[in-house]
């Protein structure tokens, strides 16, 4: 098996997503390169080429209103059985300059053609200390942000940030947006987020946060890191059942 091919397009999909079932996929996103504000380890694209917290100065390069409207509408009036259409691609989504904008193109587009849909995003939470994000990310049904770390120290090593990326930023983001569900990947070997300690600091943002539900799971195929070991099941029920316990927020495994 080899890294994933990254999405070629403004649509993708629909794929069977385990958390979200039948998913049209949205790549605002340039489609010959990532551009991500992480360089996480554990990336099924592999390693980020243009590590950025602010996307400007590639706008030649990512999709227009325009095109992201006439691509959606066209994609939509071909295909409407689906059960979510999320924001996702070779990167993360939230650094493209209109990206409410998008959603407001994206809302309109959903009430006229498929209704039953709803809206969502996986996001890796770097984007959260801009209003237009927030104000778009508030128009979505459901806000899929990552927290893969109980300290910055972790942060570093796993999700590999951008210089301007904070982690105590992060934190106190996700809890003043609300309403979310925190996804995290969990990963072993000589660099892991699943130490005992590591694990009691997790489950310390975690009752910070809040969110109302979190889903955890391990690597299911290559990553950019080849050296990474997989969190069996068996574990991630165990992790699961220790942060249910300590928080009384709903965990996930998948």
């Amino acid at each position: 098996m080899q890294i994933l091919k990254l999405q070629e397009g403004v649509i993708y999909g629909p794929i069977d997503s385990r958390r979200l079932g039948r998913s049209l996929g949205i790549n605002l996103l340039p489609p010959t390169y990532k551009l991500c504000s992480f360089n996480c380890i554990y990336c099924q694209y592999g390693w980020t080429p243009v590590h950025t917290d602010d996307a400007s100065e590639f706008l030649d390069d990512l999709p227009t209103t325009d095109e992201f409207q006439e691509a959606t509408e066209s994609w939509l009036k071909k295909d409407r059985d689906v059960n979510y259409i999320t924001f996702s691609g070779n990167g993360e989504p939230c650094l493209h300059p209109q990206f409410d904008e998008m959603v407001e193109v994206l809302s309109k587009l959903r009430k006229k053609c498929v209704p039953q849909a709803k809206l969502a995003i996986l996001s890796n939470s770097t984007c959260l200390n801009r209003s237009n994000v927030v104000g778009g990310l508030k128009k979505l049904d459901v806000r899929i942000m990552k927290l893969d770390c109980g300290s910055g120290e972790t942060f570093q090593k796993v999700n590999r940030p951008h210089e301007n990326i904070k982690y105590e930023e992060i934190v106190e983001n996700l809890k003043n947006l609300g309403d979310i569900i925190i996804q995290s990947v969990l990963v072993d070997g000589e660099i892991s987020n699943i130490e005992d300690e590591e694990i009691e600091k997790w489950i310390e943002r975690l009752d910070y946060i809040k969110p109302r539900e979190v889903q955890i799971y391990s690597i299911d195929r290559p990553s950019a890191d080849q050296h990474l070991k997989l969190v069996g099941k068996d574990k991630l029920k165990e992790i699961a059942q220790k942060a249910e316990r300590a928080t009384g927020i709903s965990v996930k495994v998948f």
